[in-house]
């Protein structure tokens, strides 16, 4: 006999951690730099409210879908666009009684300048919570580099989220094949790999860091994992192992509402810590909701934990 459905969430309680606003001033940047489909060229707050309203989200946590290349700027220029877009995130967060929440991007190469921009971003707009992505270029954020970033981030608690980016290494390598479909999997294990082997995670235990998609395909490689723990000067650093670092992250389902790999991460770190994701406006959240329930490896506990219960904990004021 097959399990009953989940029940839906009360109507807007469901919350959406992968939500991306386009601000008309950036797609010159992104038009450099990225494909610029129709999706974000079109975007606009009141598509990204019907999306949610259809989905049951009462609310959506809003982060910058540019990739890292428009932060290899001189170190004013990259202070600029991060203000501008983290101003423009909370304004809609203000403006929109509640339904965002903001996830501040930083001038992540230039660290004085993302110190000043996490006091602002925190002190005067109010904003939630970080949003980076998996790498800089050729610099994932295990790197020696970001460490005074990730000593604050860790001081306030801080809701990290991370989304994945082709490294200047690997951008079209196969013809006919985008990056997003191999290269953010693989770019999001190789930034866990490196903040979990380079220390990051142990010596910042207060952070709270979101990754996309599922953490790529950190699932399907846990042996892998697991093995490179047990190399001494591994298993050193890790006295508690990789799995338990692996499981005090956190994980949306955006494009990962498949059951094989639902399945895959509740063995290896458990689902506790999923959260919904919809990765608008490259994703439709009804179409992720349809997805994740007619999946049928998710209990009704399981699936209210990931709709909103499991995310309540890093966002206290959506409490």
């Amino acid at each position: 006999m097959s399990e009953t459905k989940p029940p839906k969430p009360p109507k807007l309680q469901r919350i959406d951690v992968h939500h991306h606003p386009v601000l008309a001033s950036h797609l010159s940047y992104m038009g450099r730099n990225s494909a610029n489909p129709a999706a974000i060229r079109n975007w606009t707050i009141a598509k990204s409210l019907d999306d949610m309203d259809r989905a049951g989200i009462g609310k959506a946590m809003l982060s910058l879908p540019y990739p890292p290349e428009i932060w290899a700027t001189d170190a004013v220029e990259a202070a600029t666009i991060a203000r501008e877009g983290n101003e423009f995130m909370a304004q809609l967060a203000r403006d929109h009684g509640g339904r965002f929440g903001v996830f501040a991007t930083l001038p992540i190469n230039h660290i004085d300048n993302s110190l000043a921009e996490i006091d602002y971003a925190f002190d005067t707009l109010k904003v939630d919570g970080i949003g980076l992505m998996t790498n800089l270029g050729e610099r994932w954020l295990g790197d020696p580099h970001y460490a005074p970033l990730f000593e604050v981030l860790n001081k306030r608690e801080t809701a990290v989220f991370v989304h994945p980016a082709a490294p200047f290494c690997c951008t079209n390598l196969v013809p006919d094949i985008p990056d997003t479909m191999i290269e953010f999997a693989t770019d999001t294990t190789r930034a866990i790999a490196n903040m979990v082997f380079g220390g990051t995670s142990r010596r910042c235990p207060d952070l709270r860091v979101i990754w996309s998609h599922a953490g790529g395909t950190m699932p399907f490689l846990i042996y892998r994992f697991l093995k490179t723990a047990g190399i001494p000067v591994n298993a050193q650093k890790l006295p508690q192992g990789v799995v338990h670092e692996l499981k005090r992250f956190y994980y949306d389902t955006a494009q990962a509402s498949h059951p094989v790999l639902l399945t895959a991460l509740k063995q290896v770190v458990g689902l506790e810590h999923t959260v919904f994701g919809s990765d608008y406006p490259w994703g439709l959240a009804p179409n992720c909701v349809a997805e994740l329930e007619a999946a049928g490896v998710l209990s009704a506990d399981e699936m209210r934990g990931i709709d909103y219960a499991n995310i309540l904990p890093l966002l206290p004021r959506f409490q």
